[in-house]
């Protein structure tokens, strides 16, 4: 016998990316829930990433994507009953995201505007746009309010595996975007050696370079925290980062983790400038950056295969000093925390 009761209209988002496209995506994702309170919000994106998407508060349900190299739009989307009522292209500029969304024949798809597809309408993309501030613009576009800076999630309740812990991340999807591991490792060493509690992360198939970086600054075995194949669980990340004094990492995941749970933060940037994917302007985050006179915003290839030159610019000094900037300013810089 068929349930009578009736579902909820859908909202369908389409961001089938990694971690941090997930937390800068939040701003947008926060006004989809206030525009449409009464539906249900459907994130296609890695299956890998439904506890973090879970965090948020603000989705309902994970359509799992594939989680290829490179993260290309995913070929099609195992939707099933009726056609969502409104689709949302927060994957790209199109156009293969706007026809995989278009394919399932939305009530009303939110997209960019391409030329190749010219029965979607919408804003201009723009490529030298913060990604917390394009895809704001975008709802904005289409009447819906949205706050770029409106990117903190709930802090987690559950305890730390290491209250307190300066967290160092040496990992990121591309080696273009990682600072290399003997100067992580140096860093490590001269915290470590001030007595401060270390704790080394790592995401999926990360352990050793996570293992290699607290081998090498003399770290405790228990001073990493490794995932094995996988990632480590979510809700452990997101307890360590929460309840960390700092945390220190290159422009990838768990530097917006950092942002999105108001925990203080030195971010190292390289290819792509800090003002396209850096934290937001508070006294909580530092970023370091060395670009060339007259670089443009994306001066560097961000899923290159070498670390990138202005990278390597950064120094260990640089890094121990904003540190120390930022344990001596205290958690009293921290922003509120969110409900």
């Amino acid at each position: 016998m068929r349930s009578s009761v009736r579902q909820p209209p859908r909202v369908l988002v389409l961001r089938a990316l990694g971690l941090g496209d997930l937390l800068t995506a939040v701003p947008a994702l926060r006004a989809l829930r206030r525009a449409h309170p009464d539906h249900a919000l459907v994130l296609a994106a890695p299956g890998r990433l439904a506890e973090a998407a879970g965090a948020t508060g603000l989705v309902d349900r994970l359509l799992p994507t594939g989680d290829g190299p490179g993260r290309p739009v995913p070929p099609r989307l195992d939707w099933s009953g009726p056609p969502p009522e409104v689709a949302v292209d927060l994957h790209g500029n199109g156009p293969l995201s706007h026809r995989l969304l278009s394919a399932l024949a939305p009530g009303r798809l939110l997209a960019y505007a391409h030329s190749a597809i010219p029965g979607v309408p919408g804003p201009p993309w723009r490529e030298d746009e913060h990604e917390r501030a394009r895809w704001c613009r975008l709802l904005a576009w289409y009447g819906l309010p949205a706050d770029p800076d409106d990117l903190r999630i709930p802090v987690p309740r559950r305890r730390s595996p290491a209250p307190g812990a300066l967290v160092i991340h040496p990992g990121a999807d591309a080696p273009a975007r990682r600072w290399p591991p003997e100067r992580y490792a140096a860093v490590a060493r001269a915290l470590h050696t001030a007595g401060h509690r270390v704790v080394i992360t790592a995401g999926a198939g990360e352990g050793p370079l996570a293992r290699r970086v607290a081998t090498l600054a003399g770290l405790p075995a228990r001073s990493a925290l490794l995932g094995g194949a996988a990632d480590v669980p979510f809700a452990d990340l997101a307890a360590l980062v929460a309840q960390a004094r700092a945390v220190l990492a290159g422009d990838t995941g768990l530097a917006h983790l950092a942002s999105a749970l108001g925990t203080p933060s030195v971010t190292l940037f390289g290819p792509v400038a800090p003002r396209l994917w850096g934290p937001p302007p508070l006294p909580l985050h530092r970023v370091l950056w060395h670009p060339d006179p007259g670089d443009p915003p994306r001066p560097g290839d961000a899923h290159g295969g070498h670390p990138d030159a202005r990278l390597l610019r950064i120094t260990t000094a640089e890094v121990l000093g904003a540190v120390a900037d930022l344990l001596a300013a205290g958690r009293d810089i921290a922003a509120p925390v969110a409900p």
